[in-house]
């Protein structure tokens, strides 16, 4: 009750920087970091560093992979009661933000700017070490990382670390041996999406690999570069 009474009090604190407005000399310190790009907030476990006490318990729930926020819709966990309020509103009707270029609709409107950049091609995260860029600021941290070394997701079964959360649950499977990947078509199952998909192509008959010289098509990438070597291997003499 007394944090609530405080959001009705006035803000007489003015940033001298950008002239914000705060109730208390706490949120003014605070927010001060921002233009003197203080940092007090060490992670004890990487290089990062953070302006408030909060991004770092935050942040350390990354290194632990404790994620103690569930969506009582469908059941997935989340580090932030922020990540998990975003995540909810995937359960509600209520897409509000149309894009601009097309039929689709979000719920945030950060998603669809994201989205719109496939349609105007911008990609406005440029990395420093290499010249690539990216349309999403995601993606941009995740690919920094190739740089800087860090392995933020730790199996706890085994010394192994990972860039990606994907690429640790992946990796989980080959302690747990689970496969949730099934195919539709016969009993076989996968530990990834992708297995299955191209497990898919013996029941469908689907070949998306096509020679360019002869026009045969290939249903698995292996059988197709094994042809490709027969158009480029020289002639017996």
């Amino acid at each position: 009750m007394r944090a609530h009474i405080k959001t009705h009090e006035e803000k007489s604190l003015q940033c001298n920087e950008c002239n914000k407005y705060f109730r208390n000399k706490r949120d003014l310190s605070v927010h001060k970091r921002i233009h003197t790009g203080e940092k007090p907030y060490k992670c004890p476990q990487c290089e990062k560093s953070f302006n408030q006490g909060s991004n770092l318990r935050t942040h350390l729930l990354k290194h632990s992979n404790e994620r103690p926020h569930q969506c009582n819709e469908c059941g997935k966990h989340f580090i932030s009661t922020a990540s998990l309020k975003l995540h909810q509103k995937m359960h509600s009707d209520d897409k509000r933000y149309q894009c601009s270029h097309c039929e689709k609709r979000f719920y945030h409107t950060g998603h669809r700017k994201t989205h719109e950049r496939i349609h105007t091609g911008e990609k406005p995260y440029l990395c420093s070490d290499c010249g690539k860029s990216f349309a999403s600021s995601f993606a941009f941290k995740v690919h920094q990382r190739i740089h800087t070394g860090e392995r933020p997701y730790p199996c706890s079964d085994c010394s192994k670390s990972f860039y990606k959360l994907s690429d640790l649950k992946l990796h989980r499977r080959t302690h747990t041996r689970e496969k949730p990947f099934k195919c539709s078509l016969c009993d076989k199952t996968f530990g990834i999406s992708t297995s299955l998909k191209i497990h898919e192509r013996i029941h469908t008959g689907e070949k998306p690999y096509c020679c360019s010289i002869c026009g045969e098509r290939f249903s698995f990438k292996w059988g197709f570069q094994s042809h490709k070597k027969k158009h480029t291997a020289p002639e017996p003499s």
